[in-house]
Order: structure tokens, then C-alpha cells, then sequence
């Protein structure tokens, strides 16, 4: 019987991972304000982890950072992904488990993320630890949710969140030379 193994992210799994995403989420999930956040950004070392059963990818979770309002370090997580083929088994669960183990692992405080509020609640996430906070732009205030990895990490956060993470230069000349697509895509979020 084959088993769903959950690991690091490598950079071979780039295009199933977007495969995946596509699937699960629609082109639309482009112009999403997380997207924004992310994009041209470099995941949190660390913490990009893919779900692979039968030496294909069907799960994938990814933690960024950001700072939750003004010098207060956080993780945005998302996107949280899994193939329909396999869901029902858990492995939404799962990942989520396994990338917040080792975010606490890895002495971070805090974690953001949009979201279904009762699917995240069992995880601890809550409306009320991203009240103060804002993205910036489009979001649905009841779906921004808050995690104390540490205790007190967010208590009293205000302000708009900001991606402070790291650039993946392979990502620096569509933004230098100017890619259209995205700067569109830029406007409407």
C-alpha cells in the first residue's frame, strides 16, 4: 500500500506545484491580495512542503514572511492545496500540522493566513488575533486569521501587513522590465 509522504519542497516540484494550484484554485487565485504578497518573494527557508503518493505531487503548503503590522515578524501561510482525488484522507490536516510544528520548530511567532474560519479554528487560528491588522488590498475581514505560536506573538498587532521576505531573483526581471500581466494583475488586487 502506498503512503502519502509529506516533505520539503523542492525545485523540481515548481510546475506540478503550480499544476496543482490551477486545479484546486482557478486562474483567479492570481489576483488574490495574497498573491500580491507573495509574489516575487521567496518562501520562509524552510517551510515549503509538498504531499507526494505514488511519486505524484497532490498536496502542497507554503509559509512567507510578512510583518504583522509595524516590526512585528509573522508567517503568511498559504496556498494550502490538495488534489481532489485525495482529498477527504486528511492530508489538508496534515500539512497544516506539519508546517506549523516546524514554524514553531523554527522559533516563529506568529502565523496569518485567509481563510475558511471553522476549518482553521481547529488549528488554533482565530478572527479576533488579526482584528488590528489589514492587508493591502481586497480581503474578506471575516476569512483573516490569527495564530500565537508563541504566546502574545500577535496580541495587539495592528497596522497593514507587509512582505518582508526574501526576493527569488529568478522573479526580479519581470518586475524590473516591467511584465505586463503582473502589473495588470497588480492593479485589480
Amino acid at each position: 500500500m502506498a503512503v502519502i509522504q509529506i516533505r520539503h519542497e523542492r525545485p523540481g516540484d515548481l510546475v506540478a506545484r503550480e499544476h496543482l494550484l490551477d486545479l484546486c484554485f482557478g486562474e483567479a487565485r492570481r489576483l488574490k491580495t495574497s498573491e500580491r504578497l507573495r509574489e516575487g518573494r521567496l518562501p520562509a527557508e524552510g517551510l515549503a512542503f509538498t504531499a507526494e503518493f505514488k511519486g505524484r505531487l497532490v498536496g502542497t503548503v507554503r509559509l512567507w514572511h510578512v510583518e504583522a503590522g509595524s516590526h512585528r515578524p509573522a508567517l503568511l501561510l498559504g496556498p494550502l492545496a490538495v488534489d481532489p482525488d485525495v482529498q477527504g484522507l486528511g492530508l489538508g490536516a496534515s500539512l497544516m500540522r506539519h508546517a506549523l510544528a516546524r514554524a514553531g520548530a523554527l522559533a516563529h511567532g506568529a502565523v496569518l493566513l485567509i481563510g475558511d474560519a471553522p476549518y482553521y479554528a481547529r488549528f488554533g487560528f482565530s478572527q479576533t488575533l488579526a482584528a488590528g491588522l489589514a492587508m493591502p488590498g481586497p480581503f474578506e475581514r471575516e476569512r483573516f486569521l490569527g495564530l500565537n505560536l508563541r504566546p502574545a506573538a500577535l496580541d495587539g498587532a495592528c497596522g497593514i501587513v507587509r512582505a518582508t521576505g526574501a526576493w527569488d531573483e529568478a522573479d526580479i526581471p519581470l518586475t524590473v522590465f516591467g511584465d505586463a500581466g503582473a502589473a495588470s494583475r497588480r492593479r485589480v488586487a
